[in-house]
């Protein structure tokens, strides 16, 4: 019996994982991806336990090809480097199964296309419409041919045109009032165990080391939309610089990459939550369905469980002729993944609004009531996140 056909719009974290979910349960699988060739440079991600224990459910290790390394401690400190809330990884890990780890995102997107097919990926192929009218979806693109599906996972990232396009009347995305920075550096003789965010007024710097032995450094700042500096890496020197230790250092290793290697974006969410997650055979899934400011770092995370989850709701691939059970599926998915993504979106904003306090009184009071929180509770706070991850029951029929 012929196999079900899917179309992964986006070649992403989530849509990687999609392609590969619904290759191992079945499907004929095709990703379309308008970049020319897979990343080569980039930033690093963070995948909690949660993340984790969603890629374990489809039997990817992604520690085979990224490494395994996790740091000693995580947790936020101070311009002068005083800690306010610092915990151990192995107590997360004995409390979740799991640590987590970081990961550079290049080396991810690698190990979970690795799994599929090569002809699956076609890159340069950008999609230009889907003609649903008789009830099957047919993508165009620019390159051709026609592609026909059986389904269709809307990965198309945080300007999702898939989105714009079924939904014409959502709000789209808003700035929260912060852009970011983004690097990836070798600093392996400062010994660094830590991953920490470093809180100031209006601006944040995180250290993350990765498995791979690099760090995964970012800064964030209040600012205007828009606005640009000449040299990313002398904007950070001049507002980091006086920051604790490891911080100038880790400034001296960005001062040496290239001045394309720093990463700078500004920062946008979904102003309002989609009123479904699915149309007819299209799914939308990870920044193209609920785009999130990155303060908890769970926008990959949740991707990767809303492909887990969708991969899971789906019939299996091995035959029919896409006439059973895939809109019921899609329904059930919107169900499963709606409120428990939008709750993390709304709470990664809120999480921003306290790192980004700019008067001197408010930062203070912040900074008292994070110290005076107890590590315990702080850490039963992040039971919904990184416990969070639940495979739904199938619809019946």
């Amino acid at each position: 019996m012929p196999r079900r056909r899917v179309v992964v719009v986006g070649a992403g974290i989530g849509g990687l994982t999609a392609a590969v979910a619904l290759h191992r349960h079945g499907w004929h699988v095709t990703v379309c991806e308008r970049a020319p060739e897979p990343p080569v440079t980039g930033a690093g991600i963070g995948l909690a336990p949660n993340a984790l224990r969603a890629l374990h459910t489809i039997d990817v290790d992604v520690t085979q090809a990224t490494g395994s390394a996790v740091p000693a401690v995580m947790g936020v400190r101070r311009r002068d480097g005083r800690w306010l809330t610092r915990t151990g990884t192995a107590e997360l890990a004995a409390r979740y199964g799991t640590p987590p780890i970081a990961v550079p995102r290049p080396a991810l997107a690698v190990a979970l296309a690795s799994a599929l097919p090569t002809e699956a990926l076609r890159y340069g192929t950008a999609v230009t419409a889907i003609d649903d009218a008789a009830g099957r979806p047919v993508l165009r693109t620019e390159a051709g041919p026609d592609l026909p599906a059986d389904l269709v996972v809307a990965a198309d990232g945080i300007h999702s045109p898939l989105r714009r396009a079924y939904f014409p009347g959502h709000p789209g995305l808003r700035y929260i009032g912060e852009t970011a920075w983004r690097a990836l550096v070798d600093a392996p003789d400062l010994g660094i165990q830590a991953m920490s965010e470093t809180w100031g007024r209006g601006e944040r710097f995180g250290v993350t080391p990765l498995s791979d032995g690099r760090f995964y450094l970012y800064a964030t700042a209040v600012v205007p939309a828009g606005v640009r500096s000449a040299d990313h890496r002398a904007e950070l020197r001049r507002r980091f610089g006086s920051w604790h230790d490891p911080i100038p250092a880790l400034l001296d290793r960005v001062d040496r990459l290239a001045p394309a290697d720093v990463l700078r974006h500004d920062l946008h969410e979904l102003a309002a939550p989609l009123p479904r997650l699915d149309h007819g055979r299209i799914a939308w899934l990870g920044d193209a369905a609920h785009a999130m400011a990155p303060n908890l770092g769970q926008g990959g995370c949740q991707a990767i469980e809303d492909a887990v989850v969708l991969a899971h709701l789906l019939p299996a691939g091995d035959g029919g002729d896409g006439s059973d059970g895939i809109p019921a599926a899609l329904v059930a998915y919107t169900a499963a993944r709606r409120d428990r993504t939008d709750a993390v979106r709304v709470r990664a904003r809120r999480v921003g609004r306290l790192g980004a306090l700019r008067h001197p009184l408010a930062a203070a009071a912040r900074d008292l009531v994070v110290r005076a929180t107890p590590d315990w509770l702080a850490l039963r706070g992040m039971d919904d996140l990184f416990d969070g991850f639940r495979l739904p029951d199938r619809p019946a029929g």
